[in-house]
């Protein structure tokens, strides 16, 4: 029973098998920034980097799988030693090991909250992460133990690089290298000869070396670092990775796509074309030839011939997309910056631009039909379809002023809303559009009809106009606030919500009379930001705002329950044509798609009556078949986890993890993809730790 007390009293490792529900359609495999990516092969190799990412490639990157690493943090960098055994660090003593080439991955305990920054294993035993502070950790033992040595400096320790069980050296802030030759008992700093942030070093033996940093920094040293001597890049931007594979040959990458390229042990750099001005954070060659670089908006290159040109096998654009639309049956529209517009016909699983005939920034697109579409934008711009979206028009608008938001009812009828609070109307399908009296100069950001004479506009300074007539008259109603609206929503002429938010203030009102009163909703996330609004029916929506924020409702916002997305990346459309489909873009081009509302079988509802003391109540139903509700109280405000596991210790689902406000708090799990059987809830909240039992019979 010692893997059984070992979970009851605090786990030291957990496995991971929790997905979320919500899925990258583009770009491909994915968005996220990838900070850290290692090749122990030209064929076998893995990236990791925002939001717990970590993908592999059995290929040589031309395709990539996704894998569960159990953790949402960020995870800076990655080193295996063979094809089985390797290790990933990231934020707050981050530390995963896998020994079956990251199949399953392992949390082990650092025994530190610093963020990690640097990992280098040199077999499967033998291991370091360097991170803030100065901070070397050390394990012998594949990182089920981890160790603490002092580096000799304070500063923030960016990259590591051990060439054997020895010798190693790491590098970081304001100058820092430090050198062991002891394996990592001792380090001492070394002497660089400049002043300037380092962010990566890489050895191929004891003596043969490079460090890169800012402003194209580049330091070789030939003597196991006693001399550090600088070299010219040729460039000033930020280098961020090197990469060599003997003593002659190299590669740096760095800010704007920069690639640099060396073959006489970094005496000269020749810059190499990436085809991209995205950050380059990492690069990984395994041979002179074969080499892998990865960066911001989830972009991977790989070379085959040293450098002489990159590819990417990711696809998909990478413009800002700032709103989306179902057009019909399976048919979706996207619309962005540089006047990206792009459609999917199989329910956006796959998409393909189409020409907008215009650089602009296209803010919004409304189709009332499959093939009627209208997008709007910025100087006026507004474009129309009659052929869902293989040709686009250039409308007349009579305005110079950006427009924000245009809802059509039908193919004729339609209103757009901009700044300085312009208003437009066409009742005939955009031949001519004609200025409203809006009453204001408030910029406005959103508008939603219900059919032609019903519509509320949205905007800043909590602005909420609204219309019965088709806009003959705007009419000011009281939002109750003064932070900016962003989006509105209606299923009916009665019943609206409008979100929005200002420096990272979310805010959600409601109203179920036509805006004779709105009232403001618990987000649940104050610090964010919501850019749209969907719903699917008058119980059933979805919000999507800064950092990846997906909030959901069933009960038409009394409560509203935040959502794993898998991404950091602001999103700033979403649309939904029923409860369980719905599409999210926004930052870098993510697209997000969703066939199940986006649930990852759990579903969170929190109360706030105040207790007195920690509670874990039993399970409800218990046995139960296929979900459950948990319930628990806890009478402060506490770092709260709440997780499910087997008998042998192995973690089957994560509930809860997360800073919760005093109060009765309730969790539903939903359970049909997990066996039957005996499992093992635990909570822990303060200082306050206990393990339950329930049982699940299919």
């Amino acid at each position: 029973m010692r893997i059984l007390s070992i979970l009851l009293f605090g786990l030291c490792a957990s496995f991971h098998t929790t997905q979320a529900q919500w899925f990258w359609q583009n770009p491909s495999p994915q968005g996220n920034p990838l900070l850290g990516v290692k090749f122990i092969s030209s064929d076998v190799g893995w990236a990791v980097g925002v939001f717990g990412t970590i993908l592999r490639t059995t290929n040589g990157g031309t395709d990539w799988t996704t894998q569960s690493s159990g953790t949402t943090v960020d995870l800076s960098a990655v080193s295996f030693s063979d094809a089985n055994n390797g290790a990933v660090v990231g934020e707050d003593g981050t530390i995963l090991t896998t020994t079956n080439g990251g199949t399953t991955w392992i949390t082990q305990s650092s025994g530190t909250t610093i963020d990690f920054h640097g990992v280098c294993f040199t077999d499967a035993n033998n291991g370091a992460a360097v991170g803030f502070f100065g901070a070397i950790y050390m394990t012998t033992n594949g990182g089920s133990n981890w160790t603490y040595y002092p580096s000799g400096a304070t500063n923030t320790l960016r990259g590591v690089s051990f060439t054997d069980a020895n010798n190693g050296t790491a590098v970081g802030d304001d100058f820092t290298i430090s050198r062991t030759t002891n394996s990592g008992t001792t380090w001492a700093l070394q002497s660089t000869g400049t002043a300037t942030h380092l962010y990566a070093v890489s050895f191929t033996d004891s003596s043969n070396g490079a460090a890169v940093g800012l402003s194209g920094t580049i330091l070789t040293t030939t003597n196991g670092g006693n001399n550090w001597t600088p070299q010219s890049s040729g460039t000033s931007w930020h280098l961020q990775g090197v990469s060599f594979t003997d003593a002659n040959n190299g590669t740096a990458v760095g800010h704007l796509g920069t690639i640099l390229k060396t073959s006489d042990g970094g005496t000269t750099w020749t810059p190499q074309s990436s085809g991209t001005t995205n950050i380059l954070y990492a690069v990984s060659f395994t041979d002179v030839n074969n080499g892998t670089a990865v960066g911001l908006s989830g972009s991977i290159l790989k070379t085959t011939n040293g450098g002489t040109s990159w590819t990417s096998p990711s696809t998909g654009l990478s413009n800002t997309l700032y709103s989306v639309t179902n057009t019909g049956a399976s048919s979706w529209s996207a619309v962005g910056g540089a006047g990206t517009i792009l459609r999917s016909t199989d329910d956006g699983i796959t998409w393909a631009p189409q020409s907008s005939g215009t650089t602009n920034q296209l803010w919004d697109v409304s189709f009332p039909d499959a093939n009627t579409g209208t997008v709007v934008g910025n100087f006026g711009s507004i474009l129309k379809t009659t052929n869902g979206g293989t040709n686009w028009v250039t409308q007349s608008s009579g305005t110079t002023n950006t427009l924000r938001g245009v809802s059509f009812t039908d193919a004729n009828t339609g209103t757009a809303v901009g700044l300085s609070g312009s208003i437009l109307r066409t009742t005939d399908g955009g031949t001519t559009w004609s200025a409203q009296s809006s009453g204001t100069t408030m910029a406005l950001y959103a508008v939603s009809f219900t059919d032609a004479n019903t519509g509320t506009a949205v905007g800043n300074f909590g602005t909420i106009l609204r219309t019965t007539n088709g806009g003959t008259d705007w009419t000011s109603q009281s939002s109750g606030t003064t932070i900016q609206l962003l989006a509105v929503t209606s299923t009916d002429a009665n019943n609206l919500t409008a979100v929005g938010g200002t420096g990272g203030i979310g805010k959600i009102l409601r109203t179920t009379n036509g805006g004779i009163s709105w009232t403001s909703q618990s987000s649940g996330t104050t610090n964010q930001q919501l850019w749209d609004v969907s719903f699917a029916d008058a119980n059933t929506g979805s919000i999507v705002g800064d950092e990846g924020t997906i909030l959901r409702t069933t009960n038409s916002g009394a409560t509203w329950t935040s959502q794993p997305g898998g991404t950091i990346n602001v999103l700033l459309g979403v649309y939904f044509t029923d409860a369980n489909t719905g599409i999210a873009v926004g930052e870098g081009g993510t697209i997000l798609r969703t066939t199940n509302g986006g649930v990852t079988g759990i579903e969170d509802n929190d109360t706030f009556t105040q207790p007195t003391d920690f509670v874990l109540e039993q399970n409800f139903p218990n046995p139960f078949n296929p979900s459950t509700t948990f319930q628990f109280s806890i009478p402060s405000s506490q770092f709260t986890v709440l997780k499910v596991y087997d008998l042998i210790g192995r973690e089957v689902a994560t509930l809860v993890d997360e800073q919760k406000p005093a109060g009765s708090h309730s969790v539903r799990w939903e359970a049909s993809g997990i066996a039957s059987g005996v499992y093992l809830y635990k909570l822990q909240s303060g200082w306050f730790v206990q393990t339950k039992k329930l049982l699940l019979l299919h």
